[in-house]
């Protein structure tokens, strides 16, 4: 299982974005995601990719880790191509 964000959830699946512990802090479709605050076991921080969202079925979920950093979750609402709603 790899981590990921839920952009927005219905009846057909789970639309995601992928997460990263590699560091691609020199990419500009990748920002940092504050993990330490729900996973206390990871050294550093990781790293979200903003290109176009995946589609998983609900039944592909084993557990919730947290909540969105409530900045970093208004930065992903501004962007035209994420549907967040």
């Amino acid at each position: 299982m790899r981590p990921c964000l839920v952009l927005r959830a219905d009846s057909r699946g789970v639309d995601v974005l992928k997460i990263t512990s590699q560091d691609k802090s020199d990419r500009d479709d990748h920002v940092r995601i504050p993990t330490r605050d729900w996973d206390p076991g990871t050294e550093h921080d990781s790293y979200l990719s903003l290109t176009e969202p995946i589609r998983i079925s609900s039944d592909d979920f084993a557990d919730r880790a947290g909540r969105c950093d409530a900045d970093l979750w208004q930065k992903i609402r501004g962007l035209r191509h994420l549907p967040t709603s």
